[in-house]
């Protein structure tokens, strides 16, 4: 939990929501709050799983699944190509394509050439870091005088950015867990124009709505593609699909978040509840999930874990 992203605050109230919830299953749970010396803290502590509650750049991006690939200790969540590929909003864009999966016109920039050719319609334009979550460093452009006080922000975060054409409509997510689909839940933001750190974190900054109210076949549709996604970057665990879908119901997927929060105001504990899995047992389910992915070139390393 913690660690040294933009997103550290939100992933300590994850760490710290997690934490309870499994020690009141009776696991015996270490909170270890990421630094710069992670690699020194894992070899000093004896545990069966590491409960991945980390979010943001070096936690979420396979950073750290690698690291505990190296020291052989299972870990919830995506492995350490689905978790880059999802946290690399160009890159998980192609793959989407690839598949037939709808997403947003956009353009790549880089912070050194701010080549803006091939601009996406607009504006109004979305800019964005490629590589960041939280909404950290997003801003909505109504103007293209606007533009470079944008890309100045999404620098910050990343040295690439998206500008993404600007869709107008209803924020909906997707929840998955393990390959299945938990159910889709509308947000509607009332500080924003649209669903940014402070709508997600601040104590009423969004309504929810589950399940998210659109026709059933349109439901289905969405959730369905969802799991194309998610599937598509190979990625496990629970993970959340942010969706946009326009005035002409037409859907778009803007990411995947391969390690979605699981604070008190989280979509995904939300999603789960609504389909009856509590937040004690949605956390007990991705301990039993977690593993190594990658051989050590002899027997497999299995864990039982302890409670």
């Amino acid at each position: 939990m913690g660690g040294i992203s933009a997103e550290r605050e939100v992933s300590l109230n994850t760490g710290r929501s997690v934490a309870h919830a499994l020690e009141q299953q009776g696991y015996e749970v270490i909170p270890i709050d990421v630094r710069e010396d992670i690699a020194a803290r894992l070899l000093e502590v004896e545990m069966d799983v590491a409960f991945n509650a980390l979010h943001g750049k070096f936690g979420e991006d396979g950073a750290i699944q690698g690291l505990l690939e190296v020291l052989r200790i299972p870990y919830t969540g995506s492995g350490i190509l689905a978790s880059a590929l999802a946290m690399d909003k160009v890159f998980s864009r192609q793959i989407f394509r690839q598949n037939g999966l709808p997403v947003p016109e956009s353009v790549q920039v880089e912070s050194g050439s701010r080549d803006l050719h091939a601009m996406p319609p607009g504006p109004p334009w979305v800019i964005k870091p490629a590589r960041e979550g939280s909404s950290v460093g997003v801003t909505i452009v109504q103007r293209a005088d606007e533009l470079e006080e944008a890309l100045d922000l999404a620098f910050r975060y990343d040295a690439t950015a998206l500008v993404e054409r600007y869709i107008e409509g209803r924020e909906i997510s997707v929840g998955i867990l393990d390959d299945n689909v938990l159910g889709a839940i509308e947000i509607l933001p009332r500080c924003d124009k649209f669903y940014s750190y402070e709508a997600k974190y601040a104590d009423g900054g969004s309504d929810h709505v589950f399940p998210a109210p659109l026709e059933p076949a349109a439901y289905e549709s969405l959730c369905r593609m969802a799991l194309e996604a998610h599937k598509s970057l190979a990625c496990e665990g629970t993970t959340r699909v942010d969706v946009m879908m326009d005035k002409n119901g037409e859907f778009y997927i803007l990411e995947i978040n391969s390690l979605p929060g699981m604070t008190t105001t989280s979509l995904i504990p939300e999603i789960a509840r609504g389909v009856g899995i509590s937040f004690e047992e949605l956390c007990h389910r991705l301990v039993q999930g977690a593993r190594l992915r990658i051989g050590s070139g002899t027997a497999e390393h299995k864990h039982t874990l302890r409670k």
